[in-house]
């Protein structure tokens, strides 16, 4: 039991220095927010008049889903970098000599990133409402956050767990920008899933972001590709594995 307190302190602390270090970088915060703006603003409207005449409706209201992930997934996937940074740095080797496993401060920061993206995945949907979108049913909105923690913890383990494995800090935003865009322009965040090439089709069925995008788009947007069940329980496992596969590689980290 006193263990189990124990852990819990130290995933708390690492959880709320997360916050801490967010909430303090103003500039962080206005800059990870223009590029999702712009999105809405620039597709939004851009591409509004083209999907209303092929019979697609509000185009406001089919891509907002989607950029709420992409800003997401965006803020989770780069939130790996603080492990090289503070590697660098020294904080990485003062906290891995802690008495606890490295288990412990691995989940305290993935828990940290993914508050901290789910958070930023929020002041986008704000910024949506602004801009014109208008959730289908209020009442059930609320649970969209469920899908979005899941794609941050997801994918906030899993750039922990590719930093866990680079000492560079120039070569690792390459590496994410190299990862995310696939990720984010074949999840249907975009554009639609029907009458696609087989083969696109295939890459958006093993894309695990496809299905926070549908989750998301399902209860604020009432349109969905899968189902809402689907949706949940193959981000879930996904957001298991890589939290094992991240607490494994942090666990290998040398300082």
């Amino acid at each position: 039991m006193e263990k189990m307190i124990k852990y819990s302190k130290v995933i708390y602390i690492l959880w709320l220095r997360q916050l801490k270090r967010y909430s303090r970088s103003r500039a962080r915060i206005v800059g990870s927010l223009a590029q999702p703006t712009l999105f809405l603003v620039a597709m939004g409207f851009g591409f509004g008049p083209i999907y209303q005449k092929a019979g697609g409706g509000n185009y406001i209201q089919f891509i907002a889903p989607g950029i709420i992930a992409m800003s997401i997934i965006f803020t989770a996937m780069f939130g790996g970098m603080e492990v090289i940074y503070d590697r660098q740095f020294g904080f990485l080797k003062e906290t891995l000599v802690a008495p606890v496993p490295r288990w412990t401060i691995m989940l305290g920061r993935t828990l940290g990133g993914a508050t901290v993206a789910t958070l930023q995945g929020l002041v986008v949907f704000f910024i949506a409402l602004l801009v014109g979108f208008r959730p289908e049913n209020i009442f059930t909105a609320p649970f969209a956050l469920i899908y979005m923690a899941l794609i941050a913890t997801s994918f906030t383990a899993l750039g922990t767990a590719i930093a866990s494995t680079m000492e560079d800090m120039q070569a690792f935003p390459l590496v994410m920008n190299f990862l995310i865009m696939p990720l984010f322009f074949l999840s249907g965040a975009l554009f639609p899933l029907t009458g696609l090439p087989k083969a696109i089709q295939l890459i958006i069925r093993v894309n695990p972001l496809s299905y926070g995008v549908d989750g998301i788009r399902g209860i604020l947007s009432n349109q969905m590709h899968f189902t809402l069940h689907t949706d949940f329980l193959v981000l879930l496992a996904f957001a298991l594995a890589t939290l094992a596969v991240g607490s494994y590689l942090f666990s290998k980290i040398e300082v």
